[in-house]
């Protein structure tokens, strides 16, 4: 549904494509790869960082997790006014698959500490699904990953090296190891997971 030139010009005042583009600068990352963090396609995001394209909400929440940024980034002119603090009640969060474009999802998450922007890490609620092994991805991601299993069984491997962790275990792992989780356990599978760029 096209949009009215009034809202195009309020928008246009943000510059959430420009916005866009210099967190990916600073990342240092290609628009292929941000895609496979946001599920995106690097297309979209092209017409996005270009003006091109408005983000919906749920689109720009996926590229503000992505960079490890609330949603206030987007529109919050004034950085002293940006906040270091955030708050989420468990009423405010979302839950997502893991990658919108595949009916195999490997897990659901939720943002756990979208309300504070520019976060030093990023923390969500991870709920397992149940897949054949043939369906399992190995992925890997600049930085370092923490998860702590809440419910039931997960095995992580790690390269070549396996591991099976139950509830209260936890495990540090630089990220930029291929790495996939697989659900053990019949009941429920959660944990937070928390990766650092």
């Amino acid at each position: 549904m096209p949009i009215s030139k009034a809202l195009t010009d309020e928008l246009n005042l943000y510059e959430i494509g420009r916005n866009v583009r210099a967190l990916r600068l600073k990342k240092e990352i290609g628009l292929v790869e941000l895609g496979q963090h946001t599920g995106l396609s690097a297309g979209m995001l092209s017409k996005i960082e270009r003006g091109r394209l408005f983000p919906t909400l749920p689109t720009l929440v996926r590229i503000a997790m992505a960079f490890g940024v609330g949603l206030e980034y987007f529109f919050c002119h004034d950085v002293r006014r940006r906040r270091s603090v955030g708050i989420v009640r468990r009423r405010e969060r979302q839950r997502f698959p893991e990658r919108p474009d595949r009916q195999d999802v490997w897990y659901y998450f939720e943002s756990l500490d979208f309300a504070a922007v520019e976060r030093k890490l990023t923390a969500y609620y991870a709920e397992f699904e149940v897949l054949p092994a043939s369906q399992l991805r190995a992925h890997d991601h600049s930085g370092a990953e923490f998860l702590t299993v809440l419910r039931g069984r997960l095995e992580l491997t790690l390269a070549r090296r396996t591991c099976t962790l139950e509830r209260g275990d936890s495990i540090y792992f630089d990220s930029s190891i291929s790495h996939f989780y697989r659900r053990l356990s019949r009941t429920p599978c959660t944990a937070i997971v928390v990766t650092v760029p």
